[in-house]
């Protein structure tokens, strides 16, 4: 396609509908047109000009208004059928993803895995369909504000009489003896309105407001800096929320850190409310409910990992800081912020068991069993000795085919199967020991692992986070909002008068808002002979 060249001598791109100058019809169509279509000036967009090459045709598929839509239809779709069932962060953590959604749901849940919707917002289909409506939006907003802008700056003050004639708001009258005092009147009125006044051989073009039409391509703009920030928080170290479990005296790396950063909690502690202290206030729910909860806090060392040391190493550490970690008063250090969010009380954490002989209940030994880090074998001396052949920390059940199954990793019901180990059976006897449960899988034993005692200690639950995504999502949502300001609260308003053959022609235009354009034209023209233009709409219907 070739370049169009006006009768007024400007050259406009291929495929323009109204001149970007005089704005004389180019097209036949245009030219049979009763109104002219002035979404985009009458200018050519690619989308509608290209249709030959694959980045064309690409192209054309993205400019698509509802290409956009449906993209962002399907989006929501996606993101409500990912609510159908649980996300795999929610699931127990040391079972296999496949296999927990097949047995919990069926060929729903098998299906559901397959096609990624349990890990919907990082399965790359998800991710795909982000970018779609993010290169969409781009492509959109290109496609429509660059023939914008040029048909805006290279318009004319003097236009051609069938682009005047063609405004929804228009007239035209015989030129009077009064018409150039008028002209001068109605320039100072409409300067006093805040219009930009130009003015070229006795014609004037006023115009306000056209800032308001960049508004929806500021919204596309805010949309895909938000969409960026979005996206961000999937590349590693931009984006962590992980939750961390430390018992009193524990130090454990913190997650999301890179392994830099160690926690160490040196005790936690809980406060209640006093009924005496805090009869006054909380009487009365206090003894409707009983014990309640005031405070909770963490003692905390926070440590750096020396450049030298290696993983596990917990003696070469550099202390960073102490802080006391309290709902809404976190640890902050380096972007990252270690929120208090729960708590377990008297969590288990040694039981001890007497290695005995059944007849005469004879103690041969001692085991004590962390239950956070239990040993393959515990050596009594004399021939006695304990292998540790199974741990299952939140023992629940045994399976079809007889296997015992844990629920987690943490010890809320820990069972063990034990290998007693004696002179009298150096190959061991098998027991099966969990509480209030003990098993003889292979038959009578002639000893027994018999519970004494456990012991217990605190553990506090802390979230670890860090969004280095948060501004830009900030500056995306500022711009989003003020691209709708900028659209809703202004409009773009142009007033041309001309004259034409001895006659006076008033035509007028504006985006939105037409019947606040004609009063204010009522009053600018008021008392004058140039008159009100009429609503050519109106005269039609």
């Amino acid at each position: 396609m070739k370049e169009v060249k006006c009768e007024c001598g400007h050259v406009n791109p291929p495929g323009t509908i109204l001149c970007e100058a005089c704005g004389r019809a180019l097209t036949e169509e245009a030219q049979k047109e009763n109104l002219h279509d002035m979404r985009y000036e009458g200018s050519a967009r690619r989308s509608q000009t290209y249709n030959k090459s694959v980045i064309d045709k690409v192209w054309n598929f993205f400019s698509s208004v509802k290409v956009g839509i449906w993209l962002i239809v399907i989006t929501l779709i996606a993101s409500s059928l990912g609510t159908l069932l649980p996300q795999v962060m929610y699931i127990p953590q040391n079972v296999d993803p496949a296999t927990y959604y097949s047995e919990q749901y069926g060929i729903l849940g098998t299906l559901y895995y397959v096609l990624g919707f349990h890990d919907l917002y990082s399965s790359w289909w998800y991710l795909l369909l982000i970018a779609s409506i993010g290169v969409s939006l781009v492509i959109c907003s290109i496609d429509r504000v660059v023939p914008l802008y040029r048909a805006l700056k290279n318009q004319r003050v003097g236009r051609h009489e069938g682009f005047l004639k063609r405004q929804r708001l228009y007239n035209r009258v015989e030129a009077s003896n009064q018409s150039e005092q008028d002209f001068e009147i109605i320039k100072k009125r409409l300067k006093d309105r805040r219009y930009r006044i130009r003015e070229e051989d006795g014609n004037i073009l006023a115009e306000k407001g056209r800032f308001s039409r960049w508004g929806p391509y500021v919204n596309h703009i805010g949309l895909i800096i938000f969409l960026i920030g979005g996206m961000l928080r999937f590349v590693p170290g931009m984006y962590v929320d992980e939750q961390l479990w430390l018992r009193d005296g524990e130090i454990k790396t913190i997650p999301g850190t890179n392994k830099q950063y160690l926690l160490e909690n040196k005790k936690f502690t809980m406060e209640l409310y006093d009924k005496e202290k805090d009869k006054a206030v909380y009487g009365a729910a206090l003894d409707r409910v009983g014990t309640v909860v005031k405070s909770f806090e963490s003692d905390v060392v926070l440590y750096e990992r020396d450049t030298d040391s290696t993983i596990g190493d917990t003696e070469n550490l550099k202390q960073v800081k102490e802080a006391k970690i309290r709902v809404n008063e976190p640890l902050k250090f380096d972007h990252y912020a270690v929120y208090q969010i729960d708590y377990k009380l008297n969590e288990l954490k040694t039981m001890t068991f007497n290695f005995l002989k059944k007849a005469n209940e004879d103690i041969k030994g001692e085991v004590t069993i962390d239950l956070f880090d239990p040993q393959e074998e515990y050596d009594l001396g004399d021939g006695y000795k304990v292998e540790l052949l199974g741990y299952y920390p939140d023992f629940t059940g045994f399976a079809e085919n007889g296997e015992p199954q844990t629920d987690s990793q943490t010890p809320n019901n820990p069972a063990f199967l034990f290998n007693m180990i004696s002179p009298e059976h150096t190959d061991g006897e098998k027991s099966f020991t969990a509480i209030r449960q003990t098993v003889e899988p292979l038959g009578e034993t002639e000893y027994k692992m018999a519970f004494k005692n456990i012991t217990t200690q605190n553990a506090t639950a802390l979230i670890v986070r860090k969004d280095l995504t948060l501004w830009i999502l900030g500056i995306g949502g500022a711009i989003f909002m003020i691209g709708v300001i900028q659209g809703s609260y202004w409009n773009h308003r142009r007033i041309w008068l001309q004259k034409i053959k001895g006659d006076v022609l008033i035509a007028a235009h504006t985006n939105k808002n037409w019947y606040g354009l004609k009063r204010e034209i009522e009053v600018i023209v008021k008392d004058t002979t140039v008159p009100e233009p009429n609503d050519q709409n109106e005269a039609k219907a």
